[in-house]
C-alpha cells in the first residue's frame, strides 16, 4: 500500500499564528492515518512580490520542485479583509509561472482559522477557485475554524466543533482520493 505523501503550507509567518498552530494540528491527523506529512515555511523560500518582468527567483524553483514531490497539498491561512493573504497569492502567482504540475498532480485541502466566527470562508472560497482554475484536484470538504483561540488545546490539538469533524473528514477523503489515483 501506498504511503501518501502530504505537504503543509501555512500561508501566515506568524510564530504564533493560530494557522499555523491549526496546520499542525492538521498535519498530526494525517500521521496517525499513516500519512508522512512535510511542513513547508514559506519563510524559507523569499520570493519579490510577482512581477512579469522579473526573473524567476531561485526560490520559487526550489519551492516548486518540491512541491512536486507530494501527493496532497494542504493549505492553512488567514483571512485578511475577506480575502487570501498576498503572501499566498504571491506563492501561487510566481510557482504557477515555472510549473502547474504540482497543482494538476496533487490533491488539495484547505484549512483557515480566524479569531472571529466567520472561519475564514471567503479565503477558501478563493483559494478553490484559484487551484481549481489551474487544474487543482480540490477537496470538497475544507476546514473552517472560527473562534480559534478556544478551538484548541493545550497540547495544540483541534477540539472544536464541527472543525475537528471537518479536519477528519478531510484527512480520510484526502487519502481515499490520493489511493484511488495509485
Amino acid at each position: 500500500m501506498h504511503t501518501p505523501k502530504i505537504a503543509f503550507i501555512c500561508a501566515s509567518l506568524r510564530n504564533d499564528s493560530i494557522n499555523r498552530k491549526l496546520e499542525n494540528s492538521i498535519s498530526r491527523l494525517f500521521e496517525e492515518r499513516g500519512a508522512k506529512t512535510q511542513i513547508i515555511n514559506l519563510d524559507e523560500f523569499h520570493m519579490p512580490i510577482f512581477h512579469g518582468d522579473l526573473k524567476t527567483p531561485a526560490s520559487v524553483k526550489i519551492l516548486t520542485a518540491l512541491l512536486e514531490k507530494f501527493d496532497g497539498i494542504v493549505i492553512t491561512t488567514p483571512e485578511y479583509n475577506g480575502c487570501l493573504p498576498p503572501l499566498l497569492k504571491n506563492m501561487i502567482d510566481w510557482t504557477s509561472t515555472e510549473s502547474t504540475n504540482y497543482i494538476k498532480n496533487a490533491v488539495w485541502g484547505i484549512a483557515s482559522a480566524t479569531p472571529g466566527p466567520m472561519s475564514g470562508i471567503m479565503c477558501m472560497r478563493q483559494l478553490s477557485f484559484i487551484l481549481s482554475r489551474l487544474g487543482g484536484d480540490v477537496l470538497s470538504q475544507q476546514v473552517g475554524c472560527g473562534n480559534a483561540s478556544s478551538a484548541l488545546d493545550r497540547e495544540g490539538n483541534l477540539i472544536a466543533q464541527p472543525a475537528l469533524n471537518f479536519a477528519k473528514e478531510m484527512c480520510e477523503m484526502m487519502i481515499r482520493r490520493i489511493n484511488q489515483k495509485r
